[in-house]
């Protein structure tokens, strides 16, 4: 079992679909696409944001909320929504090993039936002020602190960090 994955419920922006797609491929995280999307999946922004690096991440696609929800539950795993309306603050939660953090759209979250089929609901604690972060910033926060808890960075094998060429 993955150590832990990162979903994302019904993209609508392929720039940020793309940068979570590159965000695993550098760290290792698989990612799951609960379909439909807002975009057309070979959208060559999708390319763009994500480059070459597309090619190096793992995902899976899932059709609807349904197969990927039994995809969940068949898996074992714990579902982790990242949400303004979480109880619990991320940098306070106990992440477990097959957690799955499930990010929701950028135009309307999650529905209500996702949020409460949820383990848990997070949220990251912000100024006031501000509505909330971009999606694919949140999920890649929260993405460091639970592999900082699961001691689930990979070993220093790459370059890391940015090296000025994106």
């Amino acid at each position: 079992m993955d150590r832990l994955r990162l979903a994302l419920y019904q993209p609508d922006i392929p720039q940020n679909a793309g940068s979570l797609l590159r965000l695993s491929a550098c760290l290792g995280v698989p990612v799951d696409i609960v379909e439909p999307c807002g975009f057309v999946w070979d959208d060559g922004k999708l390319r763009r944001a994500g480059m070459d690096y597309i090619a190096q991440s793992s995902y899976a696609r899932h059709r609807s909320w349904e197969a990927f929800h039994a995809a969940l539950v068949d898996g074992g795993r714990r579902l982790v929504l990242l949400t303004t309306l979480g109880e619990d603050r991320h940098d306070r939660f106990t992440f477990q090993a097959g957690d799955t953090i499930m990010v929701g759209r950028e135009s309307a979250g999650v529905p209500a039936e996702v949020a409460q089929a949820a383990h848990a609901r997070i949220r990251i604690p912000m100024a006031v002020g501000p509505r909330s972060l971009n999606v694919a910033l949140a999920a890649a926060l929260v993405t460091g602190e639970a592999l900082r808890q699961l001691d689930g960075f990979a070993e220093d094998g790459g370059q890391g960090g940015l090296d000025g060429r994106g």
